[in-house]
C-alpha cells in the first residue's frame, strides 16, 4: 500500500510538473494576440488570465478606436454583455442567501402582470426558469424590441408584450436562448430587494469588490475617457458601429468593464463567492445552484476535450473539458464580443474582450490559453477558426450575390415589377409594434420601424409577393426577405420577414414578427 500511495503521489507530481512546464507564457499570449488582430481585422483586444487567485496577465493590444488610433489597457472599458448575465444571477443569489426569495418561486408572486402565450406556463414560471433558458420561446423571441435601439419601448412594455410571443418548443423541454426574460429577473431583483437593478449591482456587487471603474450600463459610467468603440465590417472594411443596446435590457447585457476590474469578479468566482479577508458576496450552495447544469443541451461528439455533458445552469453555460468542470460564458453587442472561461478545479479563469463583433478571435485566444494549462497537445486555433470564418464568410456571399442578382435582373424587366402602392401602408405585429410603408418621391418603397428608429430601409422586388429590405444601416448585416400576404383580390393584408444570411445575428428575431395591415 505504500509503495502504491508513493507511486500515485510521484505520478500526480509528474502530471502537475507537466502541465505547469506547458503552460503559455506572456510573451506567447502577446504573439498569439498580435497574430488574432491582423487574421480576423480586430483594432483591439483585452485579455486576462487569473491563476490561484491573482492576475497574472492582464494587457491591452491594438486601438480602442479606427478614428482616434487611442491604444486598449488593461484599464479600456468593453461592454461585457451577456456575461452581464452572471451578475444577474448573483444578484438573485444574494437574494436567496438573505431569504427574501426562493429559486422556485413564481415570477407572478413578484411581478403579476408576468404573462406569456400558454396560462399553464404563465402560472408555472418560476424564478429559475427566467434565468436557464428554457422557456419555449424561439432562440433571441422578442429582441427586437430592444434590439437595436427600441429605446420607445420601456421594461414594462416589454413585459407585457411577452404574452404575444408564440412557443415554439415545449416548457422546460429545449434550450432557447433568450434576453428578454432577464430583463424580468431584473425586475424581480427589484422588487425584492428595493433598488432597480443597476443600484444593487453597482453597490451591492461591484462596489465590494472595488470595481471602481465599472457601472451597470455604458450611460452610468462616470469616466468614459478610456472606452472602447464598437467595430463592424462593412463590404470588407471596417466601420465603427453605433452603440446598438438598449438600456432596458441591462440585466441581459449592460455592464461595461475592464480586464482589471473584471478580474476581481472572476477572482471570487474562484473563490466560492469569498472576496477580501473575510468577506462573502454569496454562499458557496447558492455558487453550486447557479453552476449547476439546469437545461441540457445535445453532445454529439466528444470532441477535442472529451465533453459528454453541456449546457446551462442559471446565468453560466457548464460543461465538461478533459475531466474538469468548465464554467463560461460570451458576450456580444454590434461591434463588441467577450468572452469568460472558468476553470474551478484547476483555479483558471480567462477574460477576453474584443471591439470587433467576429467571434473567432476571443475563441482562438481563450482555447489557446486553456489548453496549455490543461496539458493539451498544442493546436493552431487560428488557423482552424480563420477557415470556419472563410467559410461562412464565402457562403454569406455566394448567397447575397444570389438574391441581388436576382433583384437587378428584376429591376431591369418592367413587365414583372408589382404595383408597390399595393404594398404601401401602416402595418403592425403585436409585441413588436408598428411600422410604415411608406412610397418615396420616386416610387420607392420605405420601411420605417415606429419604435426603432434604426430599423429602417428601402424594399427591393424580388418574385411573386417577395421583396428584399436592404436597410440603410449597413453594419447591421441583416438584410432580410419580405413576404407578403395577399388577399383574394390581390391586395396585400400583412407580411412576414425572413433573413437569408448565416451572418445575420440572431437577437434580428424577425422569424416571431407576423405583421398585419391596419388600413385595408
Amino acid at each position: 500500500m505504500k509503495i502504491q500511495s508513493k507511486l500515485l503521489a510521484i505520478s500526480f507530481v509528474f502530471l502537475t510538473f507537466l502541465i505547469t512546464a506547458q503552460t503559455i507564457s506572456s510573451a506567447e499570449i502577446d504573439a498569439l494576440v498580435e497574430q488574432t488582430l491582423k487574421t480576423f481585422n480586430v483594432p483591439g483586444i483585452a485579455v486576462g488570465v487569473v491563476k490561484d487567485g491573482k492576475l497574472i496577465h492582464a494587457k491591452g493590444y491594438g486601438i480602442r478606436s479606427i478614428n482616434t488610433k487611442e491604444k486598449v489597457d488593461e484599464n479600456t472599458l468593453f461592454g461585457i454583455a451577456s456575461n452581464s448575465k452572471a451578475f444577474t444571477t448573483a444578484a438573485l443569489a444574494m437574494l436567496v442567501d438573505e431569504k427574501k426569495i426562493k429559486w422556485d418561486d413564481k415570477v407572478t408572486d413578484y411581478i403579476p402582470n408576468f404573462k406569456l402565450h400558454n396560462s399553464f406556463v404563465t402560472e408555472s414560471f418560476t424564478i429559475r426558469d427566467l434565468v436557464c433558458h428554457r422557456s419555449g420561446l424561439d432562440l433571441g423571441a422578442g429582441d427586437l424590441m430592444m434590439w437595436p435601439d427600441s429605446n420607445t419601448n420601456n421594461r414594462n412594455d416589454i413585459i407585457n408584450n411577452l404574452r404575444y410571443l408564440k412557443p415554439v418548443s415545449e416548457f422546460r423541454t429545449k434550450f432557447e436562448y433568450n434576453n428578454n426574460l432577464f430583463i424580468v429577473a431584473g425586475e424581480v431583483i427589484a422588487k425584492a430587494s428595493g433598488l432597480n437593478w443597476e443600484d444593487f449591482i453597482e453597490q451591492k456587487i461591484m462596489k465590494p469588490l472595488s470595481m471602481n471603474n465599472s457601472a451597470a450600463s455604458r450611460s452610468r459610467l462616470k469616466d468614459k475617457s478610456n472606452i472602447t468603440e464598437p467595430h463592424a465590417p462593412v463590404n470588407g472594411t471596417l466601420q465603427i458601429s453605433d452603440i446598438h443596446w438598449s438600456e432596458t435590457a441591462n440585466a441581459a447585457g449592460g455592464i461595461y468593464s475592464s480586464i482589471n476590474d473584471l478580474s476581481k469578479w472572476v477572482i471570487m468566482q474562484l473563490n466560492k463567492g469569498k472576496y477580501g479577508t473575510n468577506n462573502v458576496l454569496f454562499s458557496e450552495k447558492q455558487q453550486m445552484e447557479m453552476w449547476n447544469l439546469q437545461t441540457p443541451t445535445p453532445v454529439n461528439a466528444p470532441g477535442p476535450y472529451n465533453t459528454h455533458f453541456n449546457g446551462y445552469g442559471l446565468g453560466w453555460f457548464v460543461s465538461d473539458v478533459k475531466g474538469y468542470k468548465q464554467v463560461t460564458h460570451t458576450g456580444g453587442l454590434a461591434g463588441i464580443v467577450t468572452q469568460v472561461v472558468l476553470i474551478p478545479e484547476i483555479n483558471l479563469g480567462i477574460i477576453v474582450f474584443t471591439n470587433q463583433q467576429v467571434g473567432a478571435a476571443f475563441q482562438t485566444i481563450s482555447n489557446t490559453i486553456k489548453d496549455s494549462y490543461l496539458g493539451m497537445p498544442k493546436k493552431d486555433w487560428l488557423k482552424e477558426y480563420s477557415d470556419r470564418v472563410l467559410k461562412i464568410n464565402e457562403q454569406a456571399k455566394k448567397i447575397e450575390t444570389e438574391v441581388w442578382t436576382k433583384v437587378e435582373a428584376q429591376q431591369k424587366n418592367k413587365m414583372a415589377k408589382p404595383d408597390v402602392t399595393n404594398f404601401a401602408g401602416n402595418y403592425k405585429d403585436n409585441w413588436y409594434g408598428e411600422v410604415e410603408l411608406t412610397l418615396s418621391p420616386e416610387g420607392k418603397l420605405i420601411y420605417k420601424s415606429k419604435n426603432s428608429k434604426r430599423m429602417r430601409g428601402e424594399l427591393y422586388y424580388y418574385q411573386a409577393n417577395t421583396f428584399v429590405i436592404k436597410w440603410y444601416n449597413r453594419t447591421f448585416d441583416a438584410d432580410a426577405f419580405v413576404n407578403f400576404t395577399l388577399d383574394k383580390n390581390g391586395k396585400a393584408t400583412g407580411f412576414k420577414i425572413e433573413a437569408y444570411s448565416p451572418l445575420t445575428d440572431f437577437s434580428f428575431d424577425f422569424q416571431d414578427l407576423d405583421f398585419y395591415k391596419l388600413d385595408k
